[in-house]
């Protein structure tokens, strides 16, 4: 058997663990779309509701459609009477970037009581954000908000964690200008179920119980 040989038998066993690690997490994480809504009245009721953060800007300076439609849904659904209190997560890497930060004041500027929120500033990926809305923030269950896409894959974490998690969906955005988010997302799935079932991963920060 020759090198040229060898080398394509070794690149298409790569490429069929690929493609198979991909429908696999993909299966996995598609299951938990059971658990999450587009309308309020089918979301049942909980104490905490959990955004997860994004950038509130683009590159190239233009508004995120996948940030606000999140901080419109989070109005939404306190308004709706289904949570009493707000948890904004995300990532607060300098004092400049601060997603939780940014996400209080846009969902305060829409009427909601400042008191109901709080800010979680160690988000730093949707693992981080759903562990510790249970290990830090004491919550048993929960309403994640997002897109549908990412509502699901903070569910099957949430619930391989014991958090009785539900979703509520943001709206969308246009599929070309989420495309990239898309492509990203099949491979943020073979993580995130590598993350739990194999690696057993843990969040960066924990630390005390911070009442809610």
């Amino acid at each position: 058997m020759n090198v040229k040989r060898i080398s394509k038998r070794m690149t298409g066993a790569f490429l069929f663990l690929c493609v198979a690690a991909i429908a696999w997490a993909n299966i996995t994480i598609n299951r938990y779309e059971q658990y999450t809504f587009d309308h309020l009245e089918q979301i049942p009721p909980a104490y905490c509701a959990i955004v997860l953060g994004t950038t509130k800007f683009l590159k190239n300076g233009r508004e995120n459609h996948y940030y606000t439609n999140r901080i419109t849904a989070a109005v939404r659904l306190y308004r709706a009477g289904k949570c009493q209190k707000i948890i904004v997560s995300g990532d607060n890497r300098t004092h400049a970037y601060n997603e939780a930060r940014d996400m209080k004041n846009d969902i305060v500027k829409q009427g909601v009581n400042e008191r109901d929120i709080v800010c979680d500033f160690a988000g730093l990926r949707t693992l981080d954000s759903i562990v510790r809305f249970k290990e830090v923030f004491n919550q048993q269950k929960g309403i994640v908000v997002s897109q549908k896409f990412h509502n699901s894959r903070a569910i099957y974490i949430g619930r391989s964690w014991g958090i009785e998690l539900y979703g509520y969906n943001a709206d969308d955005v246009d599929r070309h200008a989420g495309i990239k988010t898309r492509i990203r997302e099949v491979f943020s799935k073979v993580i995130c179920v590598l993350d739990i079932e194999l690696f057993k991963t843990r969040p960066k920060h924990l630390g005390d119980r911070i009442p809610v």
